[in-house]
């Protein structure tokens, strides 16, 4: 029997609830993982809220996370028993133990610590197909990140601005709008005060951003297509204020003929291959020191109701970790 956290149901917070539950031994093809640290996301509130539907109850929710082997199924040859290894979107991280499919796993490098691992697996990944995928940006590219203080956005501006791309960062408050500077923003808009669309274009001189990466969803979708270029894509890859409304196609005419995509990284790590991919990238551009992981909070597996309202309430910044 191990430690974990159960929903019996959907709602807020307050469906949180401490269980054993027994792991098991690992079958063919299964690793049984004794996990060290836990990634915290919004998709963790998204299928806690039910916005995501889950197929079952009880069930445990949390899709990214880091640790040791502790045994190995039939037919594992790529990890073996004492293995440090992290891993993206997976579901049932909150849990101190769990059996996971050793294909969705990725060992760590010498250099990067399981907190670090289960904190960047998810965020940077989907940094990666956003940037060299999703919309490949090229030097010189104007690019809009949204949250860009958050941990997904704090390495959108590092990579893209790796990669050549002026980042514009999108914030709340100009406390985070300093730390979209500090993670390589040329330049921040604040939402609470500027109007997005006008400020990206003046920015830009009236042309528009190159691309819009988009985790707010509902609330600034008129905004992100305003703030395009001609030919410009939205990346619509979060729904932090609820998911996009039906829109007919027509309008994206007018507005400079653009393109509209809501990717996934369930897609973009559907195969050994593209998941190994996606890792190695991550992995390269943190151990060069390019990236850097900032992970500012950290919470007890049985605080993760409190860690959830701070992620609801945007009282969090870069990367958080919980330690089961």
């Amino acid at each position: 029997m191990t430690k974990a956290i159960i929903i019996k149901q959907t709602g807020g917070p307050e469906v949180f609830q401490s269980a054993e539950v027994n792991v098991g031994n690992p079958g063919p093809g299964e690793i049984k993982l004794k996990q060290t640290a836990v990634g915290l996301n919004f998709i963790d509130v998204y299928l806690r809220t039910g916005l995501y539907p889950l197929n079952d109850f009880p069930e445990i929710i949390g899709m990214e996370g880091a640790g040791v082997v502790s045994a190995v199924g039939e037919g594992v040859t790529a990890v073996k028993e004492g293995d440090r290894v992290a891993y993206p979107m997976v579901k049932g991280a909150y849990t101190q133990e769990r059996l996971i499919p050793d294909w969705k796993v990725a060992k760590l490098p010498d250099a990067i610590s399981d907190e670090t691992g289960a904190a960047m697996m998810l965020k940077g990944m989907t940094a990666h197909y956003l940037l060299h995928r999703t919309y490949k940006v090229q030097p010189g590219d104007p690019i809009l990140v949204y949250a860009a203080a958050g941990g997904v956005g704090q390495i959108l501006c590092q990579w893209g601005k790796e990669m050549g791309a002026v980042v514009i960062g999108c914030v709340g408050s100009e406390a985070k709008a300093e730390l979209a500077k500090a993670a390589g923003a040329a330049h921040t808009i604040n939402y609470s005060t500027e109007n997005i669309a006008e400020k990206a274009r003046e920015l830009t001189g009236g042309e528009g951003v190159a691309v819009a990466y988009d985790s707010i969803g509902k609330a600034t979708f008129e905004a992100s297509l305003d703030s395009l270029r001609p030919f410009g894509t939205y990346v619509t890859y979060g729904n932090a204020s609820g998911p996009v409304d039906p829109f007919s196609p027509a309008i994206l005419g007018p507005k400079g003929s653009l393109y509209v995509t809501r990717p996934t990284l369930a897609t973009h790590t559907r195969n050994p291959e593209i998941l190994a991919e996606g890792a190695n990238a991550l992995f390269d551009v943190v151990t060069s020191g390019k990236v850097k992981i900032n992970i500012i909070q950290k919470y007890e597996l049985t605080d993760v109701a409190q860690a959830h309202r701070d992620l609801e309430d945007r009282k969090t910044t870069g990367s958080t970790v919980l330690i089961p």
